[in-house]
């Protein structure tokens, strides 16, 4: 059986979809202190930020800084200018958009690419062409689907085949045979990856986005900074505390997690009041237990806030006078313009040393980290 180079990267449910879409289309085939201000920074080029009473690291390559009388102007309005760095303040969260939407096209191309020349260079010692090496590193040791993976596949995507077993059985084996080599393959390159010398320099876009020294778990001067723009009532939010947790247990202090509040007040009544509510308890040095129990919460009502104040033993007529008083409705109010900026439109929101990421997926979020811990040696 000769097995090509195939690029395509799968996991069970692409497998699943794949599976079912074809399967529907042809019989013959199978197959989501204080805020700063967030300034977009070139993987190429950076220029100097200030970031008043924000503690960050200062990144410093383009001394060049622009003076009013060397600003492009790009508009006039009754004789007032209209400069090129106000566009951008403007539009920064769509341009960021569109900077990663081209930043992944361009890495997984080059992933691609590396694949194929970690390939070749492994076939080369061998005396192999890729095919062939392919061939024995993955192809000879893929054993045959049994009825018993068939049938179970079969049950899982039957509703929406609408075609009995048989009809489909031969489709099914061809296509899940094809895919333990889809998976086999990647297990493969990545144990070339670890055996073989690879560095990858292409850069993520960045954003400058202050941290909040006053809520910092972790190292507060780490190797990687992750800022998360978060929800108390969002339940994505909750469901990544978890895999924050593990993320910061297994680098510990090359790694510091800020957190930063972008409650979606439209769609989550409490988010805002949570928010207000933990920051009172920051007042007595309870931010992150407190934190942690609005996460773990079922419920963000006033009575339970106050609850959750008297569990940790605050001071009951302070909490209950800040919170009252509304005092961090401006300050979360920053923290949100600035994700804004950032181009955060939903949570949880992550930012790798200015990457960013939606979600909370463990393995994204590692292998993030390990491209930052790479680039700093």
């Amino acid at each position: 059986m000769r097995i090509g180079i195939w690029n395509a990267r799968f996991t069970w449910r692409s497998i699943s979809t794949l599976v079912v879409s074809v399967l529907l289309l042809t019989p013959a085939l199978v197959f989501s202190q204080d805020s700063g201000h967030a300034r977009t920074v070139s993987s190429h080029k950076l220029a100097v930020v200030e970031v008043s009473g924000v503690n960050r690291p200062t990144v410093v390559r383009d001394k060049k800084v622009e003076s009013p009388s060397n600003r492009q102007v790009l508009a006039r309005v009754d004789g007032q200018p209209v400069y090129a760095d106000e566009l951008s303040a403007s539009a920064q969260g769509q341009l960021m958009s569109l900077r990663n939407q081209e930043y992944d096209i361009k890495r997984k191309a080059l992933d691609n690419l590396v694949d194929q020349k970690l390939l070749e260079a492994a076939a080369k010692k061998k005396g192999l062409t890729p095919d062939q090496l392919i061939e024995q590193e993955v192809g000879s040791k893929i054993t045959e689907p049994t009825d018993a993976e068939l049938e179970a596949f079969y049950f899982g995507v039957k509703d929406r085949l609408n075609r009995t077993f048989a009809e489909v059985k031969t489709q099914l084996t061809d296509s899940l045979r094809q895919a333990k080599i889809y998976q086999g393959r990647q297990a493969y390159l990545k144990q070339l990856r670890e055996t073989l010398s690879v560095s990858v320099l292409l850069s993520p876009p960045r954003v400058e986005v202050a941290h909040d020294p006053a809520r910092v778990r972790g190292n507060p001067k780490p190797q990687v900074m992750i800022v998360e723009f978060s929800d108390y009532q969002c339940p994505y939010c909750h469901s990544a505390e978890p895999t924050l947790r593990s993320v910061l247990a297994k680098y510990g202090d090359k790694v510091g997690l800020s957190y930063r509040d972008f409650p979606l007040s439209q769609i989550h009544a409490n988010a805002e009041i949570a928010a207000e509510a933990s920051r009172c308890a920051g007042e007595q040095g309870k931010f992150w237990e407190y934190h942690d129990q609005l996460f773990t919460a079922s419920k963000l009502d006033r009575e339970a806030l106050s609850g959750f104040a008297r569990d940790l033993k605050l001071d009951d007529q302070r909490f209950e006078s800040c919170l009252t008083s509304e005092k961090y409705k401006a300050e979360i109010e920053k923290d949100v313009q600035e994700g804004r900026k950032a181009g955060v439109s939903g949570t949880p929101a992550f930012f790798i040393n200015g990457a960013v990421t939606t979600g909370a997926q463990q393995e994204t979020l590692m292998h993030m980290i390990d491209e930052e811990l790479n680039r700093s040696r």
